[in-house]
């Protein structure tokens, strides 16, 4: 997904109790209660809270393009009341329109380090495409020849480029979500047409960039939940060049409960189990409403997950028709978010 509502490919009610039941058959080392509300449509949290809030990850949001994201911050922390934590997640994208995008600029970039800055325990999050055009919609036969250029390192001082200013803006700890979604069609870094060369790339990707002196930073590897056009594992380039197993999980298909969310093929308990092979932590860079509307149930299914796995952080998407704050279409999922973040 990107900040123009485009989302790759991928829920009916989700009642306590089968959120209950799917869970439980994911059980890990240690079991995060869920609630003490009842089974009706607000019961999660009508009355109780899972043990560890959702919070308690580090969190933010998607909320705009450049400094007007960063200026959306402080409202989105005033919407979730007085006492709530304050979401320490600062999330953007970088234009994948040229190469100059990708390299990203001081104008959009600098306010995001006066934002890291003020505050240690802050997290700046970017998502990297991996080549331009990145929207065009490409075939596959361009896609499969700009794969195999960058796996042959043509592209590497474009990524150089980018790291050396993450750094002189005070960014070098910044996570970086390369590549996203690349188990879809969506986009032109897309893995289907030569996953080899794919795999290779990133991995020159990461190289380049970690040559930086400086730089402090961790590699998100951020499939579409499902399985999309490609299993995603088919993707993945590698414990040396990855940091973190992440996912972007939308509310989608339309009829999908959260539950299939969690069982289906390379859904949210494959992601899990697959990272904890790898032994790699877990994101959710990307979640949202999506083809189920006003669905109260996905964001409940979503924050009881996030509670019980304890990813490295989670940003949820927050534009229509996504969005929990910035989007009036969805009012009861909104309570549901609004009083699971802690309020």
């Amino acid at each position: 997904m990107t900040p123009d509502g485009t989302c790759g490919i991928r829920r009916l009610a989700l009642t306590l109790g089968a959120a209950l039941l799917a869970l439980a058959t994911l059980a890990g080392p240690a079991s995060v209660p869920l609630g003490e509300g009842g089974a009706g449509e607000d019961g999660m949290y009508a009355s109780g809270a899972p043990a560890t809030r959702p919070a308690a990850t580090p969190f933010g949001a998607y909320l705009g393009y450049g400094p007007a994201g960063v200026r959306r911050m402080a409202g989105l922390a005033g919407w979730l009341g007085r006492g709530a934590p304050a979401p320490r997640v600062g999330r953007e994208y970088l234009s994948g329109d040229r190469w100059r995008g990708i390299e990203g600029s001081d104008a959009q970039l600098s306010p995001w380090g006066t934002w890291r800055r003020a505050r240690e325990d802050r997290l700046f999050v970017l998502n990297v495409p991996m080549l331009p055009r990145n929207e065009s919609h490409l075939p596959d036969r361009t896609v499969r020849a700009e794969l195999r250029r960058g796996a042959q390192g043509h592209h590497d001082p474009h990524f150089r480029a980018l790291a050396e200013r993450l750094v002189r803006l005070g960014l070098p700890d910044t996570v970086l979500v390369v590549g996203w979604e690349m188990n879809g069609i969506t986009y032109t870094h897309r893995c289907g047409p030569d996953p080899a060369a794919w795999r290779t790339y990133w991995r020159r990707i990461v190289g380049a960039m970690r040559s930086v002196p400086g730089q402090r930073f961790r590699f998100d590897f951020a499939p579409n939940r499902g399985r999309d056009a490609i299993p995603w594992p088919r993707c993945y380039p590698g414990d040396p060049y990855v940091d973190i197993i992440g996912m972007d999980a939308y509310d989608s298909p339309h009829g999908m409960p959260f539950r299939t969310q969690l069982r289906e093929p390379y859904g949210l308990a494959a992601q899990l189990r697959f990272a904890r092979t790898h032994g790699k932590p877990v994101s959710y860079p990307e979640w949202g409403l999506y083809k189920n509307g006003d669905n109260p149930a996905y964001i409940r299914g979503m924050l009881a997950w996030i509670a019980r796995v304890r990813p490295v952080y989670q940003s949820i998407t927050d534009y229509c028709p996504h969005g929990v704050w910035g989007c009036g279409g969805n009012p009861r999922a909104s309570g549901v978010y609004r009083r699971g973040m802690g309020r």
